[in-house]
């Protein structure tokens, strides 16, 4: 009886797997996924009167889901190619207490992009000073996909040309 109760239920299983219904009506158009944007801001100056801060508006609403990355200029290498730094970048005294750093916070329009330490106003104006950013903007869904330490290599991801910055 167990057998036969089993083997209807595995009939069963196939034979309705294979029904359907008519095809219902097509949904409402979606947006269509970003591919990532880039943004640079260059000539940055942290200050008192800024609060060693500044405010960057992005030009279109980004998704909640995307992920934004900052990176800071922080030299050239032996080739002449650009550093890029991804932040929070941080900066210590020899025995180990933080000096100052670099972080930053993001909304869906804007991202904020400032400096933490007890004595901002002492740190080399190397730092404070003529700063380069690039803001990247990242789909949700190459978040796990690419080394974002890798400045290059989220670039590449994007398939974004250093001349369309």
């Amino acid at each position: 009886m167990k057998k036969i109760i089993i083997l209807l239920a595995v009939i069963g299983m196939f034979g309705l797997q294979g029904c359907e219904g008519p095809e219902g009506p097509p949904g409402p158009p979606g947006q269509d996924g970003l591919i990532g944007d880039v943004y640079e801001i260059s000539s940055v100056s942290f200050t008192t009167g800024n609060k060693f801060s500044i405010l960057y508006t992005f030009g279109k609403t980004i998704f909640t889901s995307d992920k934004v990355l900052v990176y800071r200029l922080s030299g050239l290498d032996n080739t002449g190619a650009d550093i890029w730094k991804l932040i929070p970048e941080n900066h210590f005294f020899p025995n180990g207490t933080l000096n100052f750093g670099y972080e930053f916070d993001f909304t869906y329009k804007d991202v904020r992009i400032f400096m933490i330490g007890n004595s901002l106003e002492t740190v080399s104006t190397d730092f404070i000073s003529n700063q380069i950013f690039r803001i990247v903007v990242l789909p949700a869904g190459m978040v796990d996909a690419v080394d974002k330490n890798n400045y290059k290599a989220v670039i590449n991801a994007l398939n974004i040309k250093e001349n369309q910055i």
